[in-house]
């Protein structure tokens, strides 16, 4: 077991020799729900001489438990984990701040790592690694200064976030952060000093951002009144009044709130006369089942690697979840201002596809404009694949006509919406940050910078 320790270490020490992390300052970007990151500028740092040997032991006790913790939270950016995790939760949260939340944790992510930043070059602590030869670098070298710890800092957001919406759950992601902060010691790139500031410097943002937002999700009980004209979507609704949130960029929920929907008689004659095959109802499992647009901007993170540089990444995250979090509430408020019905209740004799008909009314579709959101957003992110993502967006609209629990009509308006949702970030995003959202690539490279034909 020592031996293929020894094999592992010797490894990642070559692979390090060969990758470095490129960070530049980002005092140019504005924050989202934070004034500025001086505000929460840190005190000096004490010596780091004093935790040298604290390292240095950690480091010798290295044993496999220990270079598995590494490797896990050394994977992407600070906030990959954490806003995974997030992903698998609030998309089923029912009490209607799931969207909320999710949105709540990335920008918190991204306030708080401006914030680190603003303290790391203030005092410019040398990670462990160069502040001590017999420290060994066992992640790729990060070019910041070493306090505080940006992974710290972001686990003590998520622990405040994810503890705060679901707190069934604040034990067990308290101790992922102990774990995590742990690894950053073992892996040489933090001192003890840097983990412990930085955890709590995320817990004092995240409480301050969770305070501002606090009022976000209406404080309002459902009357239960529903329309009664014919033709009206029916059931028990999920989540009637998310569209009474508040919004982030958009001005409110109802900015691009679409027309009334048709009568649907020629969608349900064209639902009525299309006939599945094994291409259409796979399309229409796959994204039934699948979180596509997550899974695509972590890949991208990846394939790019922005994930080397925590400021870039988190500024994806942010962005995106916003988008999430607009666009889910402004389709939202559309839904439930029209109730507009369904195929299989417009004509019962229909039925789906999919087996089962969503829980809320069907214009315009969400899985359609989330979608052409997101595809708005990566095609800024990434310009160079921008007719891909469209492509998918499209894809992903068309999955719910094949699945028969939406008429066209509402994928098309869904797609229109989203669109406009995504340019409204995209602009906003400009004015905290570089000139354009596709800048947040290395500046040499041009060639991303024009679309795959």
């Amino acid at each position: 077991m020592k031996k293929i320790l020894q094999t592992v270490v010797a490894l990642l020490i070559g692979i390090v020799q060969l990758l470095a992390q490129k960070e530049n300052s980002y005092r140019h970007w504005g924050t989202w729900f934070i004034k500025s990151p001086n505000d929460y500028r840190l005190p000096a740092p004490a010596s780091y001489k004093k935790e040298l040997n604290a390292v240095i032991l950690r480091q010798q006790n290295l044993d496999s438990a220990g270079m598995q913790q590494i490797l896990y939270w050394n994977a992407g950016a600070p906030g990959y984990r954490w806003v995974d995790m997030m992903s698998n939760l609030w998309q089923t949260d029912m009490s209607g701040r799931g969207a909320l939340a999710n949105m709540l944790l990335s920008v918190c992510i991204y306030d708080a790592t401006l914030a680190a930043w603003e303290t790391k070059y203030a005092f410019n602590r040398p990670r462990p690694f160069i502040a001590d030869t017999r420290i060994k670098a066992l992640m790729l070298k990060p070019e910041s200064p070493s306090y505080p710890c940006e992974y710290s800092v972001t686990a003590g957001v998520a622990v405040t976030v994810i503890s705060h919406f679901y707190p069934a759950l604040a034990d067990s992601v308290t101790r992922m952060a102990i774990q995590l902060m742990d690894s950053r010691i073992a892996a040489g790139a933090a001192f003890p000093e840097d983990t412990r500031v930085g955890f709590e410097l995320g817990k004092k943002i995240a409480r301050d951002e969770i305070n501002y937002t606090k009022d976000f999700v209406p404080n309002k009980t459902w009357d239960g009144k529903m329309p009664q004209q014919p033709g009206m979507w029916k059931g028990k609704p999920m989540l009637p009044l998310a569209g009474l949130s508040k919004t982030v960029v958009l001005d409110s929920s109802s900015q691009f709130r679409p027309g009334p929907p048709p009568d649907f008689a020629k969608d349900m004659e064209e639902i009525k006369k299309f006939k599945p095959n094994f291409r259409s109802t796979a399309n229409a499992f796959y994204w039934a089942s699948q979180d596509f647009w997550s899974e695509t901007l972590n890949k991208k993170i990846f394939e790019y690697n922005i994930h080397l540089d925590a400021p870039r990444a988190a500024r994806l995250y942010a962005i995106t979840a916003i988008g999430y979090h607009d666009g889910f509430v402004s389709c939202w408020d559309a839904k439930y201002t029209y109730w507009g019905t369904r195929p299989d209740q417009y004509d019962t004799s229909f039925h789906p596809v999919l087996f089962f008909s969503p829980p809320f009314p069907g214009y315009p579709s969400g899985h359609a404009l989330i979608g052409s959101v997101m595809a708005g957003l990566f095609s800024s992110f990434f310009p160079a694949e921008s007719l891909y993502f469209q492509k998918m967006a499209k894809e992903g609209a068309e999955s719910r006509f094949q699945g028969g629990i939406h008429f066209r009509t509402d994928n098309e308006v869904a797609l229109k919406m989203g669109a406009r949702v995504a340019d409204a970030i995209i602009k906003k995003a400009c004015t905290k940050g570089a000139d354009k959202i596709s800048s947040l690539l290395s500046k040499n490279d041009s060639y991303l910078q024009y679309p795959i034909k």
